[in-house]
């Protein structure tokens, strides 16, 4: 495949590719709500005559492009379309009309890639096999991707692999970033809650106090990491809120403690889990008060496999040059939910470069913005995966020559 013909032909449709994605920034749609969005897609789709099917997971987008060459393989290849429920503190043109929503993550990016890396593939099928563009809804916290999966997705559109591709502020455009194994962590939420009777500030003996049982399970859930799990394997517990009493002379009966766990092993996962209940319901006995736990499992971890990293790496390092791409970047506890896609299919997510000027700062902030100069490495890159995924004996054509 000729790159540069590739990214020439992008090139010079940088300025249409920033305008849609300056739209779809000012007309942020959070989950499950992209109707604009997906009939966006849908348009643009229908202008360049790539079929589709529209609503899997309410608002959800397939498009199938089949190349002209010989090849039974088929691959998806994953763009989010969701903002998130924040208020946008930019000022410049394109920035959020909706108020109290955000493209604070750049799924307006994502979206926009893909879709000009589909527009490309059908005006340029020099490939073997199928390729799936898969517009995905609600990936902030509304596991769209399950939901597609639930209405049949991988039946409807069988994939042999799946990949995503994600911006990360901080390292260049032109840049990408991957691993094998976990690279994104599974994210877990809980509340604790210690049970007592309560009672008057004045006399607390003749209650039962959650307050003492609240100070040492604060302590102790801060040491099930440093305690019970291996300083090689990665975990995060946090405290976000604590719920508690109604005036400063009443002992509260009830208190709830919030938190959220980050955790890349299954294994480490259930640890945390008991660790947790043992925790807060032997602080609780010491006090004779009681405690309960509500352990609620999110979105799995996301693991990339060894021949899909390696097939992203191969389709990064043709694209931008291998001395700019990473194959062992260190995980990172952010989550996506991806990883549903991943427990079904082999695959692999890629993060690319957004820039590491401060101007571009990191995710889910108020002052960020998707780079618009990362579009087309962004969407060569889906044409570049193609052809290492859909073309593989043109690697054996290139060595030989």
């Amino acid at each position: 495949m000729d790159l540069d013909k590739v990214m020439k032909t992008l090139r010079s449709q940088e300025a249409e590719m920033t305008a849609l994605r300056h739209d779809i920034h000012m007309h942020p749609e959070t989950s499950y709500e992209e109707f604009r969005t997906s009939q966006l897609v849908q348009d643009k789709l229908t202008e360049w005559g790539i079929p589709f099917e529209a609503g899997l997971g309410v608002t959800g987008v397939v498009a199938s492009i089949r190349g002209k060459r010989p090849g039974n393989r088929s691959i998806g290849f994953r763009g989010d379309m969701d903002a998130l429920n924040m208020t946008e503190g930019n000022s410049f043109a394109h920035a959020s009309t909706i108020p109290g929503k955000m493209h604070g993550c750049g799924h307006d990016g994502h979206t926009v890639m893909l879709l000009y890396a589909a527009r490309y593939l059908a005006e340029n099928p020099d490939f073997g096999g199928t390729v799936h563009c898969i517009f995905q809804p609600a990936e902030e916290g509304g596991a769209g991707a399950q939901a597609m999966i639930d209405d049949g997705l991988f039946e409807r559109f069988p994939c042999d692999a799946v990949y995503s591709l994600h911006n990360k502020p901080g390292i260049p455009v032109g840049k990408f970033v991957t691993r094998v194994g976990p690279q994104l962590a599974a994210v877990d939420h809980w509340v604790i809650g210690l049970h007592g009777t309560g009672g008057h500030g004045g006399s607390p003996e003749k209650g039962t106090d959650p307050t003492v049982p609240l100070a040492h399970t604060i302590l102790g859930i801060h040491g099930i990491i440093s305690r019970n799990v291996s300083a090689q394997d990665s975990a995060v517990l946090s405290i976000g809120m604590i719920e508690a009493g109604t005036a400063n002379n009443v002992i509260p009966s009830d208190i709830r403690i919030h938190g959220t766990s980050r955790i890349h092993d299954p294994a480490v996962q259930d640890t945390i889990e008991k660790r947790l209940k043992d925790v807060a319901e032997g602080a609780a006995a010491m006090s004779g008060c009681t405690a309960t736990i509500d352990y609620q499992r999110g979105y799995p971890a996301l693991v990339n496999t060894l021949a899909e990293r390696d097939k992203a790496v191969a389709a990064a390092s043709a694209l931008v040059g291998a001395e700019n791409v990473d194959p062992d970047n260190p995980p990172i506890n952010a989550a996506d939910d991806f990883a549903f896609m991943l427990l079904q299919r082999p695959g692999c997510n890629v993060m690319m470069g957004n820039g590491d000027d401060p101007k571009w700062t990191s995710n889910h902030r108020p002052d960020y913005d998707f780079n618009d100069e990362a579009l087309c490495h962004g969407a060569a890159y889906w044409i570049s995966l193609t052809d290492k995924e859909l073309n593989p004996e043109a690697d054996l054509d290139r060595d030989a020559a």
